[in-house]
């Protein structure tokens, strides 16, 4: 079967320029907020995602989903950590593991936007090591003080969290002496010393114990020998696993969303995209009329206006990822729903949002050129030729 050629297609949607342009901006608009609502999910999902580490093992109360509502009485937490064999241990014994309090406190925004959970985490010594995070600027707190130090993110978004600052817990005050980077979410997090926050902030048991393993396979050897120990009964989970948990609710929030808006301007996109394809199949009637009498097939006629409907989406793909581009990198903040903390991150235009972007404009194209395709296939030749 031969096919129009493809040129003639593509020459047609330039000759009416307008009705294109008209189309592909309908498109791009659709699809750049379809881009912009996942690049905010994929941000959100790999700041949780990418920051977990396989050979870090999460001890939680059983049942618990999150360490905010875990607790694990300080005698167990030593039992677990002494008695626990996987646990990497330094020369001296020292095993590169630290029991942890959790609680969302109340600050206020910086920009005058009210009020939002800031996740407070009382940690020890290891913690830093297990975590990986780095100090950038000033030094860690002193233990026995009252003094935190703050992840990056919180800078400039929240009141009174930068270099000598003082966050005020309950009654007591305390001082910014550092502030720290890290790739995963504690980047939105204020640290001080476990014994000095519990008191303050009436937290008595440990929110959770974390551990740096041998291998990423003691994580499930270890779950698989504590499951319904009646001494010391504890969740385990793998910190990459258990980050990857916490961002379900709000991924798949974003997604819905992202959906639902891609549909809703979609069906605009698509009378768009119809209306150009219909004006084009008015204007090239008898050329039409003359395809089909030098023996082209009406399937053919077809592919070719499906072809050019493909076209007019992949441009209006092209134009949306262009319009969503100057999104990438830029910070944001929203609240993880499933811990109630505020957390910061950036948009992140990645390969799969750009294959997702462009695959729906294209089935955009191909939805609005159907019925214009199917028309132009049906038409007779002598009909067609009649026409002016």
């Amino acid at each position: 079967m031969r096919l129009p050629p493809l040129s003639y297609n593509v020459r047609s949607l330039f000759v009416r320029w307008s009705s294109t342009l008209l189309t592909v901006i309908g498109i791009g608009a659709t699809v750049a907020v379809l881009s912009g609502v996942l690049a905010l999910q994929q941000g959100f999902s790999r700041l949780y995602t990418e920051g977990g580490r396989a050979d870090t093992a999460i001890f939680l109360r059983p049942g618990a989903t999150n360490e905010s509502e875990s607790a694990i009485q300080r005698e167990q937490a030593q039992i677990l950590i002494k008695e626990t064999p996987e646990i990497v241990r330094a020369d001296d014994g020292q095993a590169l593991a630290a029991g942890e309090i959790y609680l969302a406190v109340r600050q206020r925004k910086v920009d005058g936007g009210g009020e939002t959970n800031v996740a407070i985490r009382g940690v020890q010594p290891p913690s830093f090591e297990i975590a990986g995070v780095e100090i950038v600027e000033g030094r860690r707190f002193e233990l026995g003080n009252d003094e935190v130090v703050i992840g990056q993110s919180l800078v400039g978004r929240i009141q009174n969290c930068k270099l000598g600052g003082e966050i005020q817990l309950n009654t007591s005050p305390f001082k910014v002496v550092g502030i720290f980077r890290s790739a995963g979410p504690a980047g939105s997090e204020i640290w001080g010393d476990v014994d000095r926050l519990g008191p303050i902030l009436e937290r008595p048991n440990f929110s959770r114990v974390v551990a740096r393993v041998q291998k990423p396979e003691d994580v499930a050897a270890i779950a698989a020998r504590l499951d319904g120990d009646k001494r010391i009964p504890a969740k385990v989970i793998s910190e990459r696993a258990y980050l990857s948990a916490q961002t379900l609710f709000l991924s798949a929030t974003l997604v819905v969303l992202g959906t639902f808006l891609a549909v809703v301007m979609g069906a605009a996109a698509v009378f768009s995209g119809m209306n150009t394809m219909l004006a084009a199949l008015a204007s090239r009637t008898s050329e039409i009329g003359v395809l089909l009498a030098l023996g082209f097939r009406p399937f053919a006629i077809f592919l070719g206006f499906v072809f050019e409907s493909l076209v007019l989406g992949l441009l209006g793909g092209v134009a949306g990822v262009l319009m969503a581009l100057p999104l990438h990198g830029v910070r944001t903040g929203t609240t993880n729903f499933q811990t109630f903390t505020e957390v910061a991150f950036a948009f992140q235009i990645t390969p799969p949002v750009l294959v997702v972007a462009v695959g729906f404009s294209m089935i955009l194209g191909l939805v609005g050129g159907a019925l214009p395709a199917f028309r132009a296939a049906r038409m007779e030749p002598c009909e067609a030729l009649r026409h002016r």
